[in-house]
C-alpha cells in the first residue's frame, strides 16, 4: 500500500489500480481492482502513484 509522507510524495505504489488518459475531455480516469472506473481527475494531471495503462 502506498503511504503519504506529508512531503508532497508517496512511498510505494497504489496496488490493484491503474489509470487511463481520456483524450476527449483531457482527463485521467482511475480504474479499480474489479475493472470498473472509480474516479476522474478535475485537472489534466495524472494521479500520483497509480500505474498508467498503455
Amino acid at each position: 500500500m502506498a503511504k503519504n509522507t506529508g512531503q508532497n510524495f508517496r512511498i510505494g505504489a497504489v496496488k490493484d489500480r491503474s489509470q487511463v488518459y481520456n483524450p476527449s475531455n483531457d482527463t485521467w480516469t482511475k480504474r479499480g481492482p474489479n475493472g470498473q472506473f472509480m474516479d476522474q481527475k478535475a485537472d489534466n494531471k495524472p494521479f500520483k502513484g497509480v500505474a498508467k495503462e498503455s
